[in-house]
This record gives structure tokens, sequence and C-alpha cells, in this order.
């Protein structure tokens, strides 16, 4: 896997990061969205530095201008329902991508530590010779993630996978990294040392989906 760590770059990231992590700033439902919506559009820019380009004629009004354009054809995959903030993001930019939904969430059985991801959900176009763009804000476990793949194993065979994440820990990342393909590309905002006995990132954020859309039962 090809890893994009933003954590020791100074850019406005660190900006958007800092105010995800504030107890204070995250109070505010709709700024926390918007935060992972621009984190979203600033890694999209990253990445689209890697699609493959070729050049096209453009008519100006005044005659024509040949320019280099991505020719991949893209396909935004967010996890339900953290996901879709930092899928708006993504979809600023990606404008003529086409989309996937997927659901995923943790069953933790009789209280315990020890959790299951369960897919519920997916919704997807055919992935043959695309590239195939996952959104998934918090990259914890990597466990969400395995369970997408796998999900996604009846809907074709992607030519590319990106894996887009506001904020990883470090035994996550190492984890998705000996699942996927060799030539996937992960970009990641920051990136954490820390993973709790119940799989949360430390110190983290807490959790992108409450603290976008409010608590679930």
């Amino acid at each position: 896997m090809i890893i994009h760590d933003f954590s020791n770059e100074n850019s406005v990231l660190n900006q958007f990061i800092s105010e995800l992590r504030d107890v204070d700033v995250q109070k505010d439902a709709m700024r926390f969205r918007k935060n992972i919506e621009r984190i979203g559009e600033v890694l999209s820019y990253e990445l689209s530095k890697t699609l493959n380009y070729q050049p096209y004629s453009i008519t100006t009004p005044f005659g024509s201008k040949e320019v280099n354009l991505a020719k991949d054809k893209l396909v935004l995959c967010s996890v339900l329902r953290a996901g879709l903030p930092l899928h708006t993001g993504l979809l600023n930019y990606f404008d003529k991508a086409e989309n996937a939904f997927i659901s995923a969430y943790r069953n933790y059985r009789n209280n315990q530590d020890a959790f299951e991801v369960i897919v519920k959900y997916l919704a997807a176009p055919n992935l043959n010779g695309k590239t195939l763009v996952l959104t998934d804000p918090m990259l914890a476990t990597g466990k969400t993630l395995e369970n997408v793949l796998a999900a996604f194993k009846k809907h074709g065979e992607p030519e590319q996978i990106h894996i887009v994440s506001v904020i990883g820990s470090r035994v996550g990342v190492e984890y998705v990294k000996s699942i996927f393909p060799e030539n996937t590309h992960l970009w990641i905002a920051t990136i954490d040392d820390t993973l709790s006995s119940k799989g949360y990132i430390i110190p983290g954020l807490g959790d992108a989906g409450d603290l976008s859309f409010g608590l679930k039962l």
C-alpha cells in the first residue's frame, strides 16, 4: 500500500484537524461536518495528482486550447453514516464520479471489548476497470474497510483503489495495508499511535458519526 500521511506536513489541514479534535469546537455539528468536508476537498486535490490524464481540445469564445484532463472513471463510496461529509468533500471536486454507499457498524457482544463489523446495505455500480475511492473518516481497527472490500467482490474488479480517511490509528493503517492490494493508495490527514481495547483511536476525536448527525440508539 502507498500511504500518503499528512500528519507531519504544515498546511491548512492542521487547522481543520485541530477543530475536529477540540471538545468545545466540535459541539457545533455543522462546523464539524464542514471541517470533514474541507479535509475531503484537500485530500481530493492531492489524490487527483496520481490519476491518469490525456489531452482534450477545448473550444473557447476566441479559439481553442488543449488541456490535460483526468480520464479515470471514478466511483466514490462512503461508509454510512459517518462517511457522508467526507463523501461530499470528494464529490465537490470529482463531480462527474459515480457513487456507491455501504452501511457498516460495530456489533459488541455482551458489552465486551471484542466486536464484529456487520455490513447490511450496499448500493454500487459495476466496478470493472474503474477507480474505486473508499471514504471512511475513522480508520480505527481497519475491520470496517476489510468487510467493505469483501462486500464489493460481487460488483467487479476495480483497476485502482484509493482510501480517503481523516484520522487513523497506526494499528489500523498497518492492518489495512496487509489486506488491500499493494498498489492501493491511502490518503489520510493524520495518524495517532494508540488504539484502545475497545478499538477507539486515542487521542482521536470521538465518534465522527455522532458528532456529525447526533447520538444513535
